[in-house]
C-alpha cells in the first residue's frame, strides 16, 4: 500500500469514515471532463449523499480548485436522468446532493457557513496529523514544504478557535457555498 493511501486509511479511521474510495486520478494532471466527471458521478449515485464536501475553489494547489469544479460539475451530472452510469453491471439512478460545501484550505476566504466543531477538534487535528509525510512532523525526513512547517500546522489549530469565537462557540469549521442558505424557521439559526 502506498505512503499516501496508508495515511489516508488512518486519517479516516480516526475520523470514523464509513467508506472511503480513491479514484486513482493523475495528480496535478487530472482534468474536468466527461470521463472523471462520470466517475466521480457514478460515486455518487453510489453513495447519495445528501451533501458533498469538497475541496477549496481557489487554493495555493492546483489540484484543489481543479478537485473542486469537478466534484461541484459532477454532483449536477449525477442528477440528470439522461447521463447513464453503471455500478457492477447494473444502470444507477440519477442522484444529485441538495448541497455542496467547499473546505477553506491554504488561502484565506471568507466563509459562507460556520460549523461549530468544538467537540470533535482534537479528532480533526489527529485526522490532520495522520498524514505526517504532508504536514508538520519534526521526525519526518520527506522534504519540507509549505504545509509541512510548524506555523502551517498552528494556523490549522488556530483558525478554527477564531471562526468559533465569532459565532460564540470555542471552534469552528469555515465553508464557502455554491448558493444561498434558506431555513423554514430563523430560530435554527440559533
Amino acid at each position: 500500500m502506498r505512503l499516501r493511501d496508508k495515511e489516508a486509511a488512518e486519517a479516516a479511521k480516526i475520523m470514523g469514515v464509513k467508506y472511503r474510495e480513491n479514484l486513482d486520478m493523475r495528480d496535478g494532471f487530472f482534468v474536468n471532463d466527461d470521463e472523471h466527471q462520470l466517475a466521480v458521478a457514478r460515486m455518487i449515485r453510489k453513495y447519495k449523499p445528501r451533501v458533498v464536501f469538497c475541496n477549496a475553489v481557489t487554493d495555493r494547489h492546483p489540484d484543489h480548485g481543479k478537485g473542486s469544479k469537478l466534484v461541484s460539475d459532477a454532483c449536477f451530472m449525477a442528477g440528470l436522468i439522461k447521463v447513464k452510469t453503471e455500478q457492477d453491471g447494473v444502470e444507477q439512478t440519477a442522484h444529485r446532493p441538495e448541497a455542496v460545501y467547499h473546505y477553506i484550505q491554504d488561502r484565506y476566504m471568507k466563509p459562507g457557513i460556520l460549523v461549530d466543531i468544538s467537540d470533535v477538534i482534537e479528532q480533526r487535528m489527529q485526522s490532520i496529523k495522520a498524514y505526517a509525510s504532508q504536514f508538520y512532523n519534526p521526525d519526518s525526513v520527506e522534504p519540507g514544504t509549505a504545509i509541512s512547517s510548524k506555523e502551517f500546522m498552528q494556523m490549522l489549530e488556530s483558525r478554527p478557535a477564531e471562526w468559533g469565537r465569532s459565532i460564540g462557540v470555542k471552534y469552528a469549521e469555515g465553508f464557502t457555498v455554491e448558493r444561498l442558505i434558506g431555513v423554514k424557521n430563523i430560530f435554527d439559526l440559533l
